[in-house]
C-alpha cells in the first residue's frame, strides 16, 4: 500500500509563489516514478511535472516549463513542487501521483495519459488576478 498526502495548496495573487508537498508513506521501495498533475473545474486531468528518482529525469509541461520546478527529497519521502510566476489558469486543484515504472520513458508517457496508479487527495489552488 502506498500512502501520499498534499499540503501547502492555497490562494495568492497573479504573479505570486506556493510550494507544494506531498509525503509519501507505506510500500515506496523503488517507486521511482512521481508527478504533479491538476485538474481544473470543466477540464481533464492533466500531467504538470514529472520526475523519475532511478535516472534523475524530470518532465514538465509546456505551460509550466520555466516557472514551475519539481523536486524530491529522498531520505523525507517528500515530493514538492514550486510554484513562481503563477497565473489565474494555474488555478485548479493539484494531486500527487506515484508508481513503479522502472524507466523515464513509461514513467513519463503514462505521466502525459495520467495513467498512474497511486493518487493523493488533492490540494486547491487559487490564482486571482
Amino acid at each position: 500500500q502506498v500512502q501520499l498526502v498534499e499540503s501547502g495548496g492555497g490562494s495568492v495573487q497573479a504573479g505570486g509563489s506556493l510550494r507544494l508537498s506531498c509525503a509519501a508513506s507505506g510500500y515506496t521501495y523503488s517507486m521511482y516514478c512521481m508527478g504533479w498533475f491538476r485538474q481544473a473545474p470543466g477540464k481533464e486531468r492533466e500531467g504538470v511535472a514529472l520526475i523519475h528518482i532511478g535516472e534523475v529525469a524530470t518532465y514538465y509541461a509546456d505551460f509550466v516549463k520555466g516557472r514551475f520546478t519539481i523536486s524530491r527529497d529522498n531520505a523525507k519521502k517528500t515530493l514538492y513542487l514550486q510554484m513562481n510566476s503563477l497565473v489565474p489558469e494555474d488555478t485548479a486543484m493539484y494531486y500527487c501521483a506515484a508508481d513503479f515504472f522502472p524507466d523515464s520513458t513509461t514513467c513519463f508517457t503514462r505521466g502525459t495519459r495520467s495513467q498512474y496508479n497511486h493518487w493523493g487527495q488533492g490540494t486547491q489552488v487559487t490564482v486571482s488576478s
